[in-house]
């Protein structure tokens, strides 16, 4: 051994021994700290849907099942016919989503594979800034700059086009649910983008190499290769952005007119149950505010049975590809 070496010199028994045990003791705190914090996370659940369900009862027995059947709303006057609600809420979404699909599974294929990398950082940024704006300045927008928009120009071109045929009946008007559905696809689009990107930038380069040395073009690789290996992601994107769709509040409450009607058309006017829980929270005396309740566990499952399906959806893709 030459002079510049040291041995290392071997732990002691009790040191061993004090390390394992000091080891032993911050494991059982963390595991303590984890089961706290799952046991607080149950009990603040279990606690949240009980109370929303508990504050829901007088509301049922009074409504009962024209809760759901019921064409007329006006918690003044006891009228508590939520059907007008639902399918507003509804509407909008799936016309959201009509939008918001397509444009940002396009937008995040473009940023990934498209844009010059240059262009890229600065895309997805814009883009994420986007997704973070609060939903107040989204409806402020929808209302000041898209309304007239749809009053002057969209809405009277649709209905001369289709010669006033369902569903661009009606008279025009700015506010409706065609605008409500455009104001939330405009929210979604960066989420389901943002998302999307993320999901493919992990593509892996072998699998694209691999369809171009084959021969195929840069459209049947994005098609054949990236879309399929990354549907799982994709439908986790899609989901989130539902979801924020069926709950938006503020953003809808500016643009949708707030009229509790049945909607005939895209032209109607209408409310959704998130933004009529918040016009009229707290207006409808204690009768009112539990029938808002009932509103809001029917939201709730409607979101949770999204949920569910687009579980299921990726569990079996999941199985379909191992």
């Amino acid at each position: 051994m030459s002079i510049t070496e040291s041995p290392v010199a071997p732990k002691s028994g009790m040191t061993v021994g004090r390390e394992r045990k000091l080891s032993t003791h911050s494991d059982t705190l963390y595991r303590g700290l984890i089961i706290v914090a799952l046991a607080f996370f149950v009990l603040v659940g279990v606690y949240y849907f009980y109370s929303i369900i508990d504050q829901s009862i007088p509301g049922w027995k009074a409504a009962g099942f024209g809760f759901f059947t019921g064409t007329t709303w006006n918690l003044n006057a006891g009228q508590f016919g939520a059907l007008p609600l639902i399918v507003t809420t509804l509407s909008t979404t799936l016309l959201a989503m009509l939008f918001a699909a397509p444009i940002g599974i396009g937008a995040a294929l473009a940023l990934v594979y498209l844009v010059p990398r240059r262009l890229q950082l600065l895309a997805s940024s814009l883009v994420e800034l986007l997704a973070i704006v609060p939903s107040v300045i989204y409806g402020a927008w929808g209302f000041i700059v898209l309304r007239p928009i749809m009053l002057y120009h969209v809405e009277p071109w649709l209905q001369r086009t289709t010669h006033n045929t369902w569903p661009f009946t009606g008279v025009p008007s700015g506010e409706g649910i065609l605008l409500g559905g455009v104001v939330l696809a405009t929210m979604c689009v960066p989420i389901v983008t943002a998302i999307s990107r993320d999901v493919f930038e992990v593509v892996p380069r072998d699998l694209i190499e691999g369809a171009i040395s084959l021969g195929a073009t840069r459209g049947q690789v994005l098609r054949r290769v990236v879309l399929p290996s990354c549907r799982t992601g994709v439908l986790a994107a899609l989901t989130l952005a539902l979801g924020r769709a069926l709950g938006e509040t503020i953003a809808l409450t500016f643009v949708l007119g707030g009229v509790s009607t049945v909607p005939k058309s895209l032209f109607s006017a209408g409310a959704t149950m998130a933004s009529e829980i918040a016009s009229a929270l707290g207006n409808g005396g204690a009768l009112g505010d539990s029938v808002l309740f009932c509103s809001a566990l029917v939201l709730i499952v409607i979101v949770g049975l999204v949920n569910y399906l687009s579980r299921t959806i990726i569990r079996r893709s999941q199985r379909k590809f191992q």
